[in-house]
């Protein structure tokens, strides 16, 4: 925490503002669902906040639903960022009718040791204090599956950098298509799905499906599975494409195409463009994803780039850390 406190501030210009629940520990953070739900919505109340980043992931966000107050995100729209479980966070800025940032958190990204990745750093700049409209998201050269213990000891210790060899993969597809982003980790969407906060059919419709898997590296069945789910849904049949993230560490990189192939390509009979080995979410390193915006696929580059702009001017510079 102290680590994206002082680089937040040198390196980006902004002051990490914990809310009054952000720093009590785990036992309290995982005990009080309702204190932390507070804290968002104080944190979007705030004037004085311009950004809410999530101090990291987790596994039980979807219990702040009973505590959220969608007029107040409405009516006080910022920019929201984290990534992982915070899905369930981004599905309710959906809700609300804002653009959210599926990208770095503060312990893990901002946090990191030694350094943080010039590929986070670049995206940080180029998607949250300019002008995105256009911006193409680019393939990392360098990738990581090394991982350093949280330990005093470690604090100058960083990740080793591989080559990356791949870049994108096209799995299938061709031309170009456009879409609204949407999407998230793919081991957070059963917990939302039939819930107050996962978006109905129509909020698919048109819409480029990106998604991940976690660092608990999910059996390649697992993937079927949550593919079949999308599926019986009627999501598959009615996104213009599907935008892959890099796995974690590389755990399953073939069998997770062949996995959303299966269901997709087999089962489904769809042709539908699929992007694969993207950077973000539990990718190392991630990029920004920034929900709701159009974004334009281009099947024979490999490249996909936005076609608006996801932020608006501001003047003040003050972040958040919610936890």
């Amino acid at each position: 925490y102290k680590i994206a406190e002082k680089r937040l501030k040198e390196d980006f210009g902004l002051t990490l503002v914990p809310m009054k629940n952000a720093l009590k520990g785990s036992e309290f953070i995982k005990n009080h669902p309702k204190e932390r739900a507070e804290d968002l919505m104080e944190a979007f109340s705030d004037p004085q906040i311009d950004a809410v980043f999530c101090a990291i992931g987790g596994d039980d966000t979807i219990r702040l639903l009973s505590y959220i107050d969608y007029e107040v995100i409405r009516t006080h729209p910022k920019i929201f960022m984290g990534y992982s479980d915070t899905t369930i966070n981004h599905f309710m800025m959906q809700k609300a009718g804002l653009v959210s940032f599926y990208g770095p958190s503060v312990m893990c990204e901002f946090g990191e040791y030694g350094k943080m990745f010039s590929y986070t750093v670049d995206a940080v700049r180029k998607l949250l204090f300019a002008d995105s409209a256009g911006y193409a998201i680019p393939s990392s050269p360098v990738w990581s599956d090394d991982q350093v213990e949280w330990k005093e000891e470690n604090q100058a210790v960083c990740k080793q950098r591989k080559k990356e060899e791949r870049g994108y993969e096209l799995l299938q597809g061709a031309g170009i298509v456009k879409g609204h982003l949407l999407g998230g980790c793919l081991d957070v969407f059963m917990m939302a799905t039939g819930t107050t906060v996962w978006p109905n059919l129509e909020d698919w419709e048109n819409a480029m499906l990106f998604l991940e898997t976690s660092e608990d590296e999910p059996a390649p069945d697992y993937v079927i599975w949550a593919m079949r789910n999308l599926a019986a849904q009627g999501i598959l049949k009615v996104i213009t494409a599907i935008l892959v993230g890099k796995p974690h560490r590389g755990a399953y990189y073939e069998e997770y195409k062949k996995a959303i192939l299966q269901v997709v390509k087999e089962e489904e009979g769809l042709d539908i463009p699929i992007l694969y080995n993207m950077n973000f979410g539990h990718a190392m390193p991630i990029g920004i994803i920034p929900y709701g915006i159009e974004a334009e696929l281009d099947c024979e580059r490999r490249t996909v780039r936005l076609l608006e702009s996801a932020t608006v001017e501001s003047e003040s510079v003050e972040a958040l850390c919610h936890e």
